[in-house]
């Protein structure tokens, strides 16, 4: 997609992204815990993307993109790079269509995920654990096979279909004060900055990041972009860095980013799958692990935790030996 970055998405393109998703994609629950609450001081409201399809939030964006290309773009099939879930879904959202889709992915990317990309029909192609490898590769790809880019979400066809989730959550639950999410590159987030900015600009958004791959929180604080090349932490769907499009929504919407130790986010992973009784990837442990950490920031609170995904290798949990970071 050509000036993907230069296109700002509206609500319109969210409404928009809405119909065209809707029989690709789940309307997925809100799920409490009293045991949360009380260890929090607020009024925790889990939206379960986790129990999407292809397992995470991202087959929002992927369907968006997918199904709003003309015949001869589809044709051609689409490519992205992605650590994991981004390629599974649009993995997935080519196999609804009949497409060919080519997924970039680094070596260290969890095997769960790499064979997820492959069960949906997806062809994946391997590169360093790095963002100027993955880029390089990419080009490659996407110059011999002409196929559609679908950026994982720099794209404002990805973030207007992200954007759904959060105006299914504030129709789901009324009255919060906060949604906490957590942040890589900035999809989801940019994309609950489109739906809350314009439907609900009373709640505050909080953004939640690794410690060891804080390049989101440290642009955030000096007010312009600070890419990290690779970052080394057990949230592998969290280490890639912000661009134009997404930087745009965190810096005019954002209330803060709040940043967890590997340990706190670990922690927090096994709270969730023990209290909650939910699998959920490290990556969506840190919203908690923030709120836990932060508690002065939500006590007393309403505020909506969006749980990302749940394609966990369950052969490498992070408080196995020998796999964190």
């Amino acid at each position: 997609m050509k000036d993907a970055a230069m296109q700002i998405p509206t609500l319109d393109d969210m409404r928009s992204a809405r119909d065209r998703i809707r029989p690709h994609v789940h309307v997925t629950p809100v799920l409490t815990s009293r045991m949360l609450d009380e260890m929090t001081g607020a009024q925790l409201f889990f939206k379960c993307e986790n129990l999407q399809k292809a397992g995470a939030f991202k087959a929002r964006g992927a369907s968006n993109a997918v199904f709003g290309l003309s015949d001869a773009q589809a044709a051609r099939g689409v490519a992205t790079h992605s650590s994991g879930n981004h390629g599974t879904c649009l993995a997935y959202a080519a196999g609804r269509r009949g497409i060919p889709c080519t997924v970039v992915m680094p070596h260290t990317a969890p095997q769960a995920k790499k064979d997820a990309v492959r069960g949906y029909g997806g062809i994946v192609v391997e590169c360093e654990p790095s963002t100027t490898s993955r880029e390089a590769v990419f080009a490659r790809v996407v110059e011999e096979t002409g196929a559609e880019f679908v950026h994982p979400y720099n794209d404002p066809r990805v973030i207007a279909g992200q954007a759904t989730c959060s105006a299914e959550l504030i129709e789901q639950v009324e009255g919060l004060d906060a949604v906490v999410a957590p942040i890589g590159g900035g999809g989801m987030i940019s994309g609950t900055c489109l739906t809350l900015s314009n439907l609900a600009p009373q709640v505050k958004i909080y953004a939640a990041e690794p410690e060891q791959a804080d390049d989101a929180a440290r642009s955030f604080r000096a007010g312009h972009i600070i890419a990290d090349d690779a970052p080394d932490t057990i949230a592998d769907g969290l280490k890639v860095p912000l661009k134009d499009l997404t930087w745009h929504f965190v810096k005019n919407h954002v209330t803060d980013i709040l940043t967890a130790s590997e340990d706190e986010i670990v922690e927090a992973m096994k709270l969730t799958w023990k209290r909650m009784k939910i699998v959920i990837e490290p990556s969506c442990a840190v919203p908690l692990a923030v709120i836990l950490k932060n508690p002065t920031v939500f006590a007393g609170k309403r505020v909506g935790v969006i749980i990302t995904g749940g394609n966990v290798d369950l052969d490498r949990l992070p408080w196995m030996e020998g796999v964190m970071p």
